[in-house]
């Protein structure tokens, strides 16, 4: 037993970083499973392996392949992504020596895609905490990306032994969630904040690790906020599509009882009018979004679900009377209120607590605006 635990993490010829530190490969349901072989290494974007003092680590290069990319588009339209993640643990990047930066990143694999992909010719470690497959600002958030598990990760990978150094280099996107004292305090490791962007690690790098105010910005440009609506659609769409057959088979209820004729004539009518809606709540909200009225997302949404309805109007599809056109002006605005106050988790703008205040006066609002609007819309077929 004495002689397993002097051979643990590189203290003898023998050593096995997947024998001496087990946890090291180990993940929840993860989407690369505990190596077999060194001819079997732990998931596609493994290259191979690298030798250090403190055990063999898996190597990992800065181009991704055909497989990398399919995984990373099928996560953008929310195909799995909660099962997309890298297995926890240290990885080398190209030919990392002793004296080698230590990147901190999140198991996400779409985020340690991002990050190895703009580091061509870099040699690096990469350290993955576990943050349950979250994102690097939402895991500091959630307190997955936290001082525990940075000092946690440190000791499994026995990063003290593969390293001369004692300096982490972490998102700056983390630092809500991580104290760097304390993790100096716990590991005996320095915490230096990078860039917010992955893109400009490397100046970040050749500058002597000092960031410019450039760097420092946070940015929600255009093209970042429509990135996030295929996963949105998608994601909705499991509670949109099943309202949606409800309200078309709902349509055909007149005085008669159940017709046909008015089924086809509200039917589409109604299915044209929510998915207006849907979308522009799910990708007009989030592209428009500065040039919305109002701080409240959901004040937000209801402008921009008026606007809608009221081209739809125009357009001829508001209503075929002035009763159903008034219970599509309180459901459209009301939907993409809704689905737009939901984007502030997404967004740079609204903290937490924000969030919990505009839902406590937002939604009881919206589920009036909706109530209203079917009973109108019901009220129009039996006139």
């Amino acid at each position: 037993m004495q002689d397993r635990e002097n051979r643990c993490c590189g203290e003898g010829r023998d050593s096995d970083a997947r024998t001496c530190c087990p946890r090291r490969y180990r993940g929840q349901a993860t989407e690369v499973q505990p190596p077999k072989s060194e001819a079997d290494p732990a998931g596609p974007y493994v290259t191979g392996w690298t030798e250090t003092p403190g055990g063999r680590v898996p190597t990992v290069s800065a181009d991704l392949t055909a497989t990398d990319r399919h995984g990373d588009l099928m996560a953008r339209w929310g195909i799995g992504r909660m099962r997309y993640r890298v297995e926890p643990g240290l990885y080398a990047l190209g030919r990392p020596n002793a004296d080698s930066h230590v990147l901190v990143t999140a198991n996400y694999k779409f985020t340690f895609d991002r990050l190895r992909r703009e580091l061509p010719g870099l040699d690096a470690y990469i350290m993955v905490l576990d943050t349950r497959g979250i994102n690097v600002w939402c895991a500091a958030g959630k307190g997955t990306f936290g001082t525990a598990e940075v000092v946690n990760r440190v000791k499994l990978t026995c990063l003290d032994k593969v390293v001369n150094h004692r300096n982490l280099i972490l998102p700056q996107l983390s630092a809500t969630g991580v104290a760097a004292h304390e993790v100096k305090r716990l590991s005996g490791f320095s915490v230096t904040y990078g860039p917010v962007r992955a893109a400009d690690i490397i100046a970040f790098l050749d500058a002597g690790m000092v960031a410019t105010r450039e760097m420092r910005r946070v940015r929600f440009t255009l093209a970042d906020r429509l990135a996030l609506a295929p996963n949105d659609v998608v994601q909705s769409s499991k509670y949109f599509l099943p309202l949606l057959g409800v309200l078309f088979a709902l349509s055909g209820i007149d005085r008669s009882g159940y017709s046909l004729r008015t089924l086809l004539s509200m039917g589409p009518r109604a299915i044209v009018n929510l998915a207006i809606a849907y979308i522009g709540g799910n990708v007009l909200g989030p592209a428009l979004l500065p040039w919305l009225p109002g701080r409240a997302f959901a004040l937000k949404g209801f402008a921009l679900g008026l606007l809608l309805f009221l081209l739809a109007y125009a357009a001829g599809i508001g209503g075929a009377n002035a009763i159903e056109s008034a219970g599509w002006a309180f459901i459209m605005p009301a939907v993409s209120s809704f689905i737009l106050m939901n984007f502030t988790g997404s967004s740079t703008y609204t903290s937490l607590s924000g969030v919990r205040r505009e839902m406590v006066y937002a939604v009881p609002f919206q589920a009036v605006f909706i109530i209203l609007g079917v009973v109108l819309w019901t009220m129009a077929r039996f006139i």
